[in-house]
């Protein structure tokens, strides 16, 4: 079952060129979904279409399989969000935000307090918001977006200028209310290497258009296919005529050589090569093999 499914998702602004163009998104429930892309990708614009923040123009969105557009309010009453910046009242306290919330969403008292608990501002007391910091006010954001207990949880860049401090308590506050809960998490970033540690599955924007989704292994196994080889020999000089003559283009970077491959077979096929010629292969090992560099190589294919 999916948390999330569009399908021929298409939305233009004016008569300007699409900016989502025939996405299928599926957002596997209880999954962590980081949804990544470079600025201007059309990710925020997802977002909002997924939330009813802007007019479906052509396809169809299902949450937990029912149609957002014939059970719009329905539906809604069951996500949280947090899109750009948090919607909170810096003038009064924590405990004051969610009170407000807490009677908009006519959910049970006690969650105010198991809120505060959670996103660990239970010690604030009387302090205003205003004097937050801002990994405190994002928390306090993520809370208000959880007060009433929803399934599914959508949230646009929410560790965007926070210090490594900052975003680490964030990590660990989603993965808390993903666990606990079994809460559904679409999350939208371009800090990959955060996206890394926190989430299970991952699709991949750019321009509109869908480039890859699955489960983070899935993504991870296409790091052989993208990555540079580094290698180190006893006669770089000569190896690297070995590799060239056998249309592997190497390039020489200090004591290493660097060139690329596109399966484990060939690297073996290689190493034999060399061996053969007399060469010792000291070191052989995959480089820049990290999910920003499957990224990269993805969205500039």
């Amino acid at each position: 079952m999916h948390s999330i499914e569009t399908t021929e998702l298409h939305h233009r602004f004016g008569t300007g060129n699409l900016v989502i163009q025939d996405l299928h998104l599926q957002v596997p429930k209880g999954s962590i979904y980081g949804f990544l892309g470079p600025n201007g990708a059309g990710k925020t614009t997802t977002l909002r279409l997924i939330l009813g923040l802007l007019r479906l123009q052509q396809g169809a969105i299902f949450i937990f399989e029912k149609s957002l557009n014939n059970r719009r309010i329905e539906i809604l009453k069951n996500i949280g969000s947090l899109i750009e910046s948090p919607s909170i009242y810096e003038h009064l306290t924590a405990q004051e935000n969610l009170n407000l919330l807490q009677k908009i969403y006519q959910c049970p008292k006690k969650r105010i307090g198991e809120v505060l608990v959670l996103v660990g501002l239970q010690h604030t007391n009387n302090k205003k918001v205003k004097h937050f910091s801002l990994g405190m006010k994002q928390r306090l954001a993520i809370g208000i977006a959880i007060l009433h207990n929803p399934s599914l949880l959508i949230l646009d860049e929410p560790t965007n200028g926070l210090d490594p401090h900052g975003i680490l308590e964030i990590r660990d506050l989603l993965k808390t209310i993903n666990q606990q809960k079994g809460t559904s998490i679409l999350i939208s970033s371009h800090l990959l290497a955060e996206i890394e540690k926190l989430v299970s599955h991952v699709g991949i924007i750019n321009k509109g258009r869908l480039l890859f989704q699955g489960s983070l292994e899935q993504l991870m196994s296409k790091r052989q296919q993208f990555s540079d080889m580094r290698m180190e020999t006893s006669d770089n000089s000569k190896a690297i005529n070995i590799l060239n003559d056998h249309h592997w283009e190497a390039r020489v970077e200090g004591n290493h050589l660097f060139f690329s491959c596109s399966s484990k077979e060939e690297v073996a096929s290689l190493n034999r090569q060399l061996v053969h010629e007399g060469i010792d292969v000291f070191e052989l090992s995959v480089s820049n093999s990290d999910l920003e560099t499957v990224f990269m190589n993805l969205i500039n294919q």
